[in-house]
């Protein structure tokens, strides 16, 4: 079986992504978390780094794992327990884990909010929502009513999002930011947008659409996740010719 060397495969993720540019939160850790022994035959991409995700890795015999929340949002001691277990796997089974959070969100080509912008045929793309110091998101001008916005969100993610109608029944400026953004929404309503298409939000931002006439979108925090990953399992797939798999493991939120 035909093998390439992870620090190649490294190095491109290095190129492609840039993470040494960003700020992201504290537990994102962009970039090699796990290593191997340094050969990489097969790649599998996940949204989440965990035993379940791994176990699946390891089923389609893949020795990279690429995935966008890493080994290291909780915390990481003790290594009890499932902690324990998801470093038995990795060791044992010479599975390397690489992390993208921001840098894969934000990405023009291979990023979550570009190509879900895409998915749902949207053009002439401009930077959107500010946060630590790079825009992440994307925004767009499209004419369109709430109701058949949320039918293409839905033809695109599997399933209807939850709507805060707080805006007019017809959008014109709509700004997305996968994920978890709607604690965020001021942002989006400060930029201008008048619809905002995120994974999800707390309870409170219902009010808050109201208040900044807003309508936001929830289509689910993994829903909208997980494109960036397939992108870059792909494009390593193609530069390097190794085999690569997407593991699916929803977590319905």
């Amino acid at each position: 079986m035909e093998t390439v060397p992870l620090r190649a495969i490294v190095d491109r993720c290095e190129t492609l992504l840039q993470p040494a540019t960003f700020t992201d939160w504290d537990g994102a850790v962009n970039g090699l978390q796990m290593e191997n022994s340094g050969r990489v035959s097969k790649i599998a991409a996940a949204v989440d780094a965990s035993v379940a995700t791994i176990q699946l890795a390891l089923e389609q015999n893949a020795n990279l794992l690429i995935v966008h929340h890493g080994l290291f949002w909780g915390p990481t001691t003790p290594w009890i327990g499932r902690r324990r277990e998801m470093l038995r796997l990795l060791i044992e089974n010479d599975l390397a884990v690489y992390s993208s959070h921001l840098p894969l969100d934000a990405h023009r080509r291979l990023g979550n909010n570009a190509l879900l912008a895409a998915a749902l045929g949207f053009k002439n793309l401009k930077p959107f929502f500010l946060e630590k110091g790079r825009f992440l998101g994307w925004q767009t001008r499209r004419k369109i009513s709430r109701d058949a916005l949320a039918q293409k969100l839905a033809e695109v993610l599997g399933k209807l999002p939850t709507i805060l109608p707080g805006g007019a029944s017809e959008c014109e400026r709509i700004g997305i930011v996968t994920g978890g953004a709607g604690s965020g929404m001021k942002t989006a309503a400060t930029e201008g947008v008048d619809a905002f298409i995120t994974g999800e939000g707390p309870h409170w931002t219902y009010a808050m659409a109201e208040d900044f006439g807003l309508n936001v979108f929830y289509g689910g925090h993994y829903a909208t996740e997980t494109f960036g990953v397939k992108a870059l399992a792909a494009d390593l797939s193609k530069t390097f010719r190794v085999p690569w798999v997407f593991v699916d493991h929803p977590t319905g939120l």
